[in-house]
């Protein structure tokens, strides 16, 4: 073999300006992956399509996610374009940290949309190290507290943030509606208060909380029933809750269970006025449950898709990226999953002017205004207020009625009632 040929063929003189041309070709890739690199930022999305929260789970992932291309669409944050991927992780925490380290590892995440409670509670900490925001649909109350000022607070979490009253606040809500609605009745002697739910940090995040507020309304708490997630016969839970001449029970489940629990109650002719958590109530429920379903009492954050408000124009125009005829009807959970990436997004755009958009600057932004509504949403997403020392962005719950009249499913507005922010309450 000749010395000035290597074993392709080639001799060193042409071996010499391929090799240098591959160089100048690697780095002009390198050169542009950079530049693609400034011109996006990555926001993984965390969603349960397919798990036993997947009846709310897929409406809040497509509010998200329209919302994530229609800004896209629209200029993205100040010309810089959101890069993001969704993952169905089945409502399984181990998926979900999985999930999260690998788009912190490999695509230099900038904050994230997550979803349920015990794989946001999970990653507090790698979120806190990590200096990446979570944007979850967990509302439970031990996000709220970033310092760990209270002796209640499992651990300080001071890069969540959610939109909406936690799931303590708005069932502290709910027992203030369910006290008057005693008063109202002229119900003599101490109400009864069951909590009932699933043994899940889903269900439990507001259970000690709510219950503890309850006795301080004057209310006769009982021990909790533990109902299934997944749909079964509850008619033993029933006769428990008829026996314990409970009045007024909190529904800590969603979908499926809810539907299940109303009719095998009213099969055993369990006489009580249900409340559900924010995710056990919308017009599914009520077609799923029919008849059985009367005076079903459940809190809101946003106005429903046929309200006549301001900012529903822009919800309607986010839905049509992926209902381009604009024919489809948006549950309540689709409009929270607009206001949680529109809260996130103007976050992003007050970090882009204030030093550039890394998960540090897009939790500054987040304590940057008071009372603030993302624009074009008035009407739509409650103003909310974050501050370093207290993530309870948002204390004021929207009580609802709901009905299942001859095939017709009325929601009415009942209450809204407005939570203290006491400081034994932050985290809890």
């Amino acid at each position: 073999m000749n010395n000035n040929t290597d074993n392709s063929g080639l001799n060193k003189v042409k071996y010499l300006k391929w090799a240098l041309g591959s160089s100048l070709a690697c780095l002009a890739t390198a050169g542009s992956g950079l530049a693609q690199a400034e011109e996006t930022i990555f926001v993984g999305h965390l969603a349960d399509m397919s798990g036993p929260t997947a009846f709310v789970g897929k409406p809040y992932a497509d509010g998200v996610r329209d919302s994530l291309a229609y800004i896209n669409a629209h200029g993205g944050i100040d010309g810089t374009k959101l890069e993001y991927e969704t993952i169905d992780y089945g409502y399984k925490v181990p998926q979900a940290i999985a999930s999260y380290k690998k788009w912190q590892s490999r695509k230099n995440m900038v904050a994230m949309q997550g979803w349920g409670t015990a794989d946001t509670e999970a990653l507090i900490s790698f979120a806190a190290k990590d200096k990446t925001p979570i944007f979850s649909a967990s509302y439970s109350g031990h996000l709220t507290d970033p310092q760990g000022k209270n002796p209640n607070t499992k651990k300080p979490a001071p890069y969540n943030f959610f939109y909406g009253a936690s799931y303590s606040d708005a069932c502290r809500g709910l027992v203030q509606w369910a006290a008057d609605d005693w008063k109202n009745k002229g119900g003599q002697g101490k109400p009864k208060f069951t909590h009932i739910g699933a043994n899940h940090p889903f269900p439990n995040a507001p259970k000690a909380a709510c219950g503890e507020y309850a006795t301080e309304l004057g209310f006769d708490v009982q021990p909790p029933v533990v109902i299934s997630m997944k749909p079964g016969d509850f008619k033993a839970q029933c006769l428990s809750l008829k026996s314990s001449k409970t009045n007024y029970g909190y529904i800590g489940n969603l979908g499926g269970s809810v539907q299940s629990l109303i009719k095998s109650c009213n099969t055993v002719g369990t006489d009580i006025q249900f409340m559900s958590n924010i995710w056990g109530g919308d017009k599914l429920v009520f077609k799923a449950a029919g008849e059985g379903v009367k005076n079903y009492i459940f809190p809101t954050m946003t106005p429903f898709w046929t309200d006549d408000v301001p900012g529903m124009k822009l919800v309607r125009e986010i839905s049509k990226m992926s209902d381009s005829e604009g024919g489809k009807e948006r549950l309540h959970h689709y409009i929270r999953g607009v206001c949680s990436t529109y809260f996130m997004k103007e976050s992003m755009e007050w970090a882009k002017a204030n030093g550039g958009v890394t998960g540090e600057n897009v939790k500054k932004g987040m304590y940057a205004r008071e009372n603030w509504v993302p624009k074009g949403l008035e009407g739509v997403c409650l103003a909310a207020t974050w501050t370093p020392e207290d993530h309870r962005g948002i204390n004021q719950v929207n009580i609802y009625k709901g009905n299942f009249n001859g095939g017709d499913v009325r929601v009415e507005k009942v209450n809204q009632i407005t939570l203290e922010r006491r400081v034994d309450w932050l985290g809890y």
